[in-house]
């Protein structure tokens, strides 16, 4: 029972942090801290499974826009709204892939502890603030748009950066419509998200079968995290639409304070090593 009950929580804190822009991998290791949910009890597995479950969210929200490109892209037409984007997607990635290839282990074992998380918190809500000057001018993304948009996506892999949070600011300074800037954003985000997937799946396969927590907690875990990160994801559409994406940067700094608090000694809600 205690485990499932810390499957839930970590299946809610996924399916809000996974969409608003305050970073979900961030918010779990937190909350793996907190819980002492430990890799030793199938913590990769879980968090594999989570993920899962966030993709399809995805592919459910943006089921036409996905059936639609899909078919551009089975027949080759690339000239079509939908069809332009394949390239640009596959641009994207690109950077993504490379900055995850060459710095994620370097990253994992830099952001294991509390405080580089919060300082990545911090940086977190600069870049959500930005998102305020961003400026409506154009739906077109060019190839230039969507390598920087996936830069700053691989930049995100780091713990406490939100993806969402910085795909859709960076759209959105460079002057992409915002409801352009969020569909991109979330797309690009497919290929990423099933390409982290496919290597924890490689990497990691002896610790994934050999894990402890059970199939009826990380499939709670799950279902959680995708009823959660259903209505995260709608409620993150509004915000973006009437501009208020900016206002998340508050909580990142909050977050940041208070964790930087914990580790100082200055304020210590919870106990939190590093």
């Amino acid at each position: 029972m205690e485990q499932l009950v810390e499957a839930v929580i970590l299946g809610i804190v996924q399916g809000l942090t996974e969409w608003l822009p305050i970073s979900s991998t961030g918010h779990l290791k937190l909350f793996e801290k907190l819980l002492n949910f430990e890799a030793a009890r199938g913590l990769i597995l879980f968090d594999v499974m989570l993920h899962v479950g966030t993709v399809i969210v995805i592919l459910v929200f943006f089921r036409r826009e996905i059936s639609k490109i899909v078919l551009a892209l089975v027949h080759l037409d690339f000239k079509t709204e939908h069809g332009k984007m394949v390239p640009l997607v596959i641009l994207g990635v690109i950077p993504t892939a490379l900055i995850g290839g060459f710095l994620g282990q370097l990253i994992k074992k830099t952001f294991q502890d509390v405080l580089p998380i919060a300082i990545a918190f911090f940086f977190c809500g600069i870049i959500v603030y930005s998102a305020r000057f961003g400026r409506d001018k154009t739906e077109s993304i060019s190839y230039l748009t969507a390598v920087v948009i996936g830069i700053a996506q691989g930049i995100a892999i780091i713990p406490g950066i939100s993806r969402s949070g910085a795909t859709i600011a960076v759209a959105l300074l460079l002057g992409i419509k915002r409801e352009k800037a969020f569909k991109f954003s979330f797309l690009l985000s497919v290929p990423a998200i099933l390409g982290a997937l496919g290597y924890t799946l490689y990497a990691e396969f002896d610790e994934l079968t050999s894990a402890s927590l059970g199939w009826s907690e990380i499939l709670v875990g799950t279902i959680v995290a995708m009823l959660v990160g259903y209505f995260a994801l709608k409620l993150l559409w509004k915000t973006v639409t009437k501009r208020k994406l900016y206002l998340f940067a508050f909580y990142c700094w909050l977050l940041s304070a208070i964790l930087m608090g914990a580790v100082l000694g200055v304020f210590q809600p919870f106990r939190l090593a590093g």
